[in-house]
C-alpha cells in the first residue's frame, strides 16, 4: 500500500496486470431491456416438434409487461392497463381440476406472505373478476404441453394453459411481473400491481435442464430443495442428480447397501460425505415435481466408479478393493466388464432408482473411461442400455456412448468444448436427439474470471454473456434445431461445497441458460437480456439467494456504477479498441489511445453518485501518471485521486469520497512507447 501525495486515503492495492481471458482449451477430463423490435415469424418449435408462428411483434426493452421477465416470452402485446391486486383478491381455479387446485395453493403460498391478504381459491365462473383464474383450458393447441397465455387487465389476470406444467410456468412469469418486493415473508405494503397486456408463451426446447454434482461433495435434502425453487423461477424444467462418482457413492440400494453405507462415507477433501436415504431420495423427488422439475438420475459408468469398487471387491477384476478416493483426478477406475457379477450390481441398482424415480429418463455416464477399452466400453453399453430400458427408462449418457451406436431413444449430452463431433453426428443421423451442454458455455463450474474465489477454468471462463450468448441450434455441425432435445448446465462439485456457493456459481448464468433453452432465438438479444437480468438482482437479494453481481449486468443499486454507461475519449488507437471496451464488464476487451500524451477517457454515471472506491485494469500500455478526476458537469473536474508513479497491472483505489456525475481518467505521461490502455474501469458507492 501507498499514500496519494494529495491526501491521506489509502491507495492502490497491486496486482499482477490483467491478461486476456484464455481461450477454451481441451483436457482429456471434464470436472471437470436493448431494441429486440423483431417480428416472430420464424417457426418455433416446443414439445411436440411442431411449428408456431406467433401473430404479433415483440419489443425488446419490452414495454410494460415483459420488462422483467426472464426467459424472454415469446410474444408479448402490452397495454395501458394495470391490475391492482387487492385484499379482497381471490384466485379462482377450475372446480374440476385438482392440479389446478394445487398450483393455485402453490401461488397463495408466495403471494400471502407479503401481501398479508387471505387470498381464497374458489371455483371459477363466468364473469368472476377482481382475482386471478388459473384455468387448464382455453390456451389453444399450439401452445403445447408447457406453454400458457396470460392475460392481464384493469379487472383481473387470467393465466390459462392446456396441461399443469404450463400453468406452473405462467404463475413464474406473472411472479415476476410483480414488485419484487411479493417474495418477502413478512406484510408489505404494496402497492400489488401487475402492467396490463396479453403473454402467449411457449418453450423453444422441451428440455431446460440443471445438473448437481452431489458426489464429489455431498449436499443435504435441504440445499437441493433449495436450489430446486431457484431453478422453478426460471422454467427449468430437469435436475440432473450426479449420484455416483470416485468420491463417493449417494443414494441408498438395498440390494448392495454398502455402496452408501461405505462407499457415501467421504468426499473431495476428506470431509464426511454422506448420502440420500429412499425416503429422503422421494422427498426430493416430491418436491421437484411440486415444482414441475423432473429428477433425473445419473450413476456414472463404467468408469468414475471407485466408491462402487471400494465398497465390494467382487467388483473388481482382481478382487481386491482399492481405497476410498478423496481427490479430483479422473479417469482410473473401471468396472470389471468381463464378470457376470458386474451386471448384476448394474441391473440391482438400476432397477431400485427406477423404481424410486418416476421421470422417464435415467442416466448411464459413460464418459472418460479412460481404464476401460474401446471394445469392452462397447461390450458393457451394449449389455446395460438395454437393462436401462427394461425398467422402462430412456437412457441418457455424455456423448461418449455415441460411440457404440446406440438405440435411437438413448439421449447423448455433449460436453465437449468444440464444435464438431462425428460420432454425436452419426447419432442424430441415426435418430438420437441431443441435450446440449457445451462445458465452454454451460459448465457453473468455471470460474466467470480469473478472481472468482472457487470453481476451475478449464473449459475457459464463462461470464454471463457468455454463457447466454450461443445457439444450440446452430452450435454444432451436424446437429440441426430438430436434433436437440433440450439444454442442461451442469454445475460439478470439485470446489463447491456449500448452497451458498452452489448459488453463487450458478447465479445469473442460470438464468441465461434458461432463457437460452426456453425463448425463440429471434427473441433473443444480450442488451434487452441483461436489462431484464437486472431486474431479478433485487428479487434475489430478498431472497437471500447469493449470486454473483457480474459487472456486465447493471444491477439496481449495487455493482459497478460505470458498467455499460455512455463513454467519451481522447482517442482511439483502432476501431477494435474503442471506448467502449473499457466498461463492458469483459476482461478481455481494452481500450487503447493514440501513441501521444495526454489522453483521457470519461463516463457519464447518469446522474450524480458518490464515489467510494474505483478499479482501473491497465494493460501492458499504462500510464505512469495520471488523475482520476470527477465533475457535476463534465467540464469543472476535481481530482479524486493521482499518482506520478503509476506502475500498471490493477489500481484499486480506495477512501475516494467524491461526489459527481461525470469520471475521467486523465493520463499525461505514458509509462511505454505506446498509448494507453485499460481493460476495464469499476466505480463503486460506499457500501450501505
Amino acid at each position: 500500500m501507498r499514500v496519494a501525495a494529495h491526501s491521506p486515503w489509502r491507495t492502490p492495492v497491486r496486482t499482477t496486470p490483467q491478461t486476456p481471458r484464455p481461450r477454451p482449451r481441451p483436457r482429456s477430463w471434464r470436472r471437470l431491456a436493448g431494441r429486440l423490435a423483431l417480428i416472430l415469424t420464424a417457426a418455433i418449435f416446443g414439445l411436440s416438434g411442431t411449428a408456431w408462428t406467433p401473430a404479433g411483434a415483440l419489443a425488446a426493452d419490452p414495454p410494460g409487461m415483459a420488462a422483467t421477465v426472464v426467459p424472454v416470452p415469446a410474444h408479448v402485446e402490452s397495454s395501458a392497463a394495470t391490475f391492482t391486486l387487492g385484499g379482497q383478491a381471490r384466485i379462482y381455479v377450475q372446480n374440476d381440476s385438482p392440479e389446478a387446485t394445487k398450483i393455485g395453493e402453490y401461488l397463495r403460498g408466495l403471494l400471502r406472505p407479503a401481501t398479508g391478504y387471505a387470498l381464497p381459491i374458489a371455483a371459477h365462473s363466468a364473469g368472476v373478476s377482481g382475482g386471478i383464474s388459473l384455468l387448464l383450458s382455453g390456451a389453444g393447441a399450439d401452445l403445447g404441453d408447457q406453454g400458457y397465455r396470460l392475460e392481464v387487465t384493469g379487472t383481473g389476470v387470467t393465466l390459462r394453459a392446456n396441461a399443469p406444467a404450463g400453468l406452473f410456468a405462467g404463475v413464474q412469469t406473472l411472479r415476476q411481473l410483480l414488485p419484487a418486493a411479493i417474495e418477502r415473508r413478512t406484510v408489505q405494503p404494496g402497492p400489488w400491481t401487475v402492467p396490463g397486456g396479453l403473454i402467449t408463451d411457449r418453450p423453444r426446447f422441451q428440455y431446460r435442464g440443471a445438473m448437481l454434482d452431489v458426489a464429489r461433495h455431498f449436499f443435504d435434502v435441504d440445499a437441493v430443495k433449495r436450489y430446486i425453487d431457484d431453478l422453478a423461477l426460471y422454467k427449468i424444467n430437469a435436475l440432473h442428480l450426479h449420484l455416483s462418482d470416485d468420491q463417493g457413492w449417494r443414494v441408498q440400494i438395498d440390494s448392495w447397501p454398502r455402496l452408501a453405507e461405505y462407499g457415501g462415507s467421504t468426499q473431495v477433501g476428506g470431509g464426511p460425505g454422506g448420502y440420500y436415504t429412499k425416503a429422503q431420495y422421494r422427498e426430493i423427488v416430491a418436491h421437484a415435481q411440486s415444482r414441475h422439475i423432473t429428477i433425473v438420475p445419473e450413476i456414472d459408468l463404467p468408469g468414475h466408479t471407485n466408491a462402487a469398487l471400494a465398497s465390494y471387491a467382487e467388483l473388481n477384476c482382481d478382487g481386491t478393493a482399492p481405497p476410498l478416493y478423496t481427490g479430483t483426478g479422473v479417469g482410473f477406475s473401471s468396472l470389471c466388464i468381463s464378470k457376470e457379477i458386474t451386471y448384476r450390481f448394474v441391473e440391482d441398482v438400476v432397477r431400485e432408482l427406477a423404481e424410486l424415480t418416476p421421470g422417464p429418463y435415467l442416466h448411464i455416464g459413460g464418459d472418460e473411461a479412460h481404464a476401460t477399452t474401446d471394445a469392452d466400453y462397447a461390450a458393457f453399453m451394449n449389455r446395460v442400455l438395454p437393462i436401462v430400458a427394461k425398467y422402462g427408462k430412456r437412457a441418457v449418457g455424455w456423448n461418449e456412448v455415441t460411440k457404440v451406436g446406440p438405440p435411437a431413444s438413448t439421449v447423448p449430452q455433449y460436453w465437449g468444448t468444440g464444435t464438431t463431433n462425428a460420432s454425436l453426428a452419426q447419432a442424430v443421423q441415426r435418430g438420437n436427439k441431443v441435450v446440449m451442454s457445451p462445458a465452454n458455455k454451460t459448465y457453473m463450474d468455471m470460474k466467470y474470471n480469473a478472481s472468482t474465489p472457487i470453481g476451475l477454468t478449464w473449459a475457459g471462463y464463462i461470464e454471463v454473456r457468455t454463457a447466454y450468448d450461443w445457439d444450440p441450434a446452430t452450435y454444432m455441425t451436424g446437429v440441426p434445431e430438430a436434433a436437440v432435445l433440450g439444454v442442461e448446465a451442469p454445475l460439478w462439485s470439485e470446489t463447491v461445497k456449500t448452497l451458498k456457493d452452489i448459488e453463487f456459481m450458478a447465479l445469473p448464468r442460470m438464468a441465461a441458460i434458461a432463457e437460452t433453452g426456453w425463448s425463440p432465438q429471434s427473441a433473443r438479444d444480450w442488451t434487452g437480456f441483461r436489462g431484464r437480468l437486472a431486474t431479478q438482482g433485487p428479487r434475489w437479494d430478498i431472497l437471500g439467494v447469493n449470486y454473483y453481481a457480474s459487472q456486465q449486468i447493471p444491477w439496481p443499486g449495487r455493482g459497478n456504477l460505470a458498467a455499460f454507461r455512455p463513454v467519451t475519449v481522447s482517442s482511439t488507437e483502432v476501431d477494435r479498441l474503442g471506448a467502449a471496451n473499457a466498461n463492458d464488464g469483459d476482461t478481455s476487451t481494452r481500450w487503447s489511445s493514440a501513441y501521444s500524451d495526454p489522453q483521457w477517457i470519461r463516463i457519464d454515471l447518469g446522474s450524480v453518485q458518490r464515489i467510494d472506491r474505483a478499479v482501473l485494469r491497465w494493460e501492458t500500455a499504462y500510464a505512469r501518471a495520471y488523475r482520476l478526476q470527477i465533475s457535476d458537469d463534465g467540464a469543472g473536474w476535481r481530482d479524486l485521486y493521482a499518482t506520478t508513479t503509476g506502475d500498471g497491472g490493477v489500481d484499486e483505489l480506495t477512501g475516494l469520497n467524491g461526489t459527481g456525475r461525470y469520471l475521467r481518467v486523465n493520463t499525461t505521461v505514458r509509462a511505454t512507447g505506446w498509448g494507453v490502455s485499460l481493460y476495464e474501469i469499476e466505480v463503486y458507492a460506499p457500501s450501505p
